[in-house]
């Protein structure tokens, strides 16, 4: 029986387990993928502890954790079009990624570009592509300037780079550890914590003209003062940036755009910048590693072909 990465009940690390299940069939409109690399991102963690995504339900338990993964076609649902056995694909799993085999709906799932590997390719569909809503929602004119809060983590990683590709000027606020990194994604780096409003006023002393946050709670409060509401999106603090006048990413979750993150990264426009990766044997370790919070760019699980 194929193996699984699972959370058995709401809670902590100690409700999570390494699991044997049946082989997932796949539904309507579903691919039966076997999984060669699932990327390891907050919301796992979160799910883990209760969350529910906004018009979703909660899975039963055993839930299979991960959110985004990339393998091979194994087989396909009914009325499946465009996808056959063999296909090397990516995209938002419905029964998890942390597992040998999963189910992808057709509708988020993209092909994978010959030149993308499947390590890099497992980070798109959550991280990569909340970016690029992001990054599109705003839409910085060239010249002006944004503020990303959360800079070294998964999505602010791709959201400098994306806005950098788009011609604007980027501050990026992390701890200072991650100093070196957010400046070599093109960012002017301010350190996050206490003062940190003061500290972006001095790095952009014309103004920011737009915030893309990605921490929410005490940091968002800070900043959010430095711009027009209008002008303040978030992925981090969705319900806080709504109280203060602005809005939630809005996620297009399609395959259009999964082909369209996974192309500027064959084009070399964005890095994925995966940092560690783990065998599907801990992969507690990978979710310990980013629920600490201090991971920079990508961790993936990778799974053995």
């Amino acid at each position: 029986m194929p193996k699984a990465y699972v959370f058995t009940r709401n809670g902590g690390p100690e409700v999570e387990a390494l699991v044997d299940r049946d082989m997932p069939v796949p539904g309507p409109g579903e691919l039966l993928v076997a999984v060669r690399a699932a990327g390891v991102n907050p919301v796992d963690w979160k799910l883990r502890r209760g969350y529910v995504r906004p018009g979703s339900e909660r899975q039963p338990f055993p839930a299979v954790l991960g959110s985004e993964a990339a393998g091979v076609v194994e087989g396909v649902g009914p009325g499946v079009e465009g996808f056959a056995v063999g296909d090397e694909v990516f995209g938002n799993p419905v029964t998890g990624g942390y597992a040998e085999y999963t189910l992808l709906p057709v509708a988020v799932t993209a092909h994978k570009p010959a030149e993308l590997s499947f390590t890099d390719a497992a980070v798109l569909p959550v991280a990569a592509a909340t970016a690029y809503d992001g990054v599109r929602q705003i839409g910085p004119a060239p010249g002006s300037t944004l503020l990303v809060t959360g800079a070294g983590g998964g999505v602010g990683s791709a959201a400098v780079q994306l806005a950098r590709h788009a011609g604007a000027r980027v501050i990026g606020t992390a701890s200072a550890d991650k100093k070196d990194y957010v400046e070599s994604l093109g960012a002017v780096h301010v350190e996050s914590g206490d003062g940190i409003a003061g500290r972006v006023r001095a790095a952009a002393p014309d103004g920011i003209d737009a915030i893309f946050d990605l921490v929410g709670g005490d940091t968002l409060r800070a900043v959010a003062p430095l711009v027009d509401p209008a002008r303040l999106i978030s992925a981090g603090g969705k319900p806080l940036a709504v109280e203060l006048g602005g809005a939630a990413v809005a996620r297009a979750r399609d395959a259009v755009v999964l082909e369209a993150v996974g192309d500027l990264v064959v084009r070399g426009v964005l890095r994925t910048h995966v940092t560690r990766t783990f065998p599907l044997a801990d992969a507690g370790a990978a979710l310990r590693a980013v629920e600490s919070g201090h991971t920079r760019g990508k961790i993936v699980i990778e799974v053995a072909g």
